[in-house]
């Protein structure tokens, strides 16, 4: 179609025309409203960003000989960071004559990556790196599932708040007419 009919059809239509292939012999053009075009691309990268994960890496530090409550403490953490689909760096610092026996650092580490096996999995196997030990956690699930599944958990929350909050109101005004009736 010569290029003067396809801008009379797109000025009568009140729509641009927009070169889609210029390189093609002859170029290919489309009618199309762009500035509706160019709104639901921005809309499109705007709910892509929105539905972007970032790679965090949360740290958890702990010591050789750490009392029983403050390791379910740091486990509890660790299991946190794991469900919300970030990963874990643990550390192990070593002090003094500490630093002469690594197995306990890294029998501690075994433990706790056995202790959250079911959200998470070794991603870097312990090493000793001058006075620390360092193994990496990684979650099962994904950053974004684990921010939908939040996301559920949350609107679940919300209509069980809103459905008990209505359950009192309704049962408050039953109960105000039999008080009523027992005391005449």
């Amino acid at each position: 179609m010569p290029l003067a009919k396809a801008l009379e059809l797109a000025q009568e239509y009140d729509l641009d025309l927009v070169e889609v292939a210029a390189n093609a012999r002859p170029p290919v053009c489309k009618l199309m409203d762009y500035g509706k075009f160019k709104y639901e691309s921005a809309m499109k990268a705007r709910e892509a960003r929105k539905n972007q994960a970032h790679t965090v890496i949360k740290e958890m530090k702990l010591r050789p000989k750490i009392d029983p409550h403050d390791y379910d403490t740091k486990k509890g953490h660790v299991v946190r960071f794991l469900k919300q689909g970030d990963k874990v760096k643990i550390t192990i610092m070593f002090r003094g004559r500490e630093q002469s026996r690594p197995e306990l650092g890294f029998r501690l580490l075994q433990r706790l990556a056995s202790d959250v096996e079911e959200l998470g999995f070794i991603e870097s196997n312990p090493k000793q790196d001058g006075r620390n030990m360092i193994m990496v956690l990684g979650p099962h699930k994904k950053k974004t599932e684990a921010m939908a599944e939040a996301r559920e958990a949350q609107a679940a929350r919300k209509a069980g708040r809103q459905g008990g909050a209505a359950e009192e109101s309704a049962g408050s005004t039953a109960e105000a007419p039999a008080e009523a009736s027992s005391e005449a």
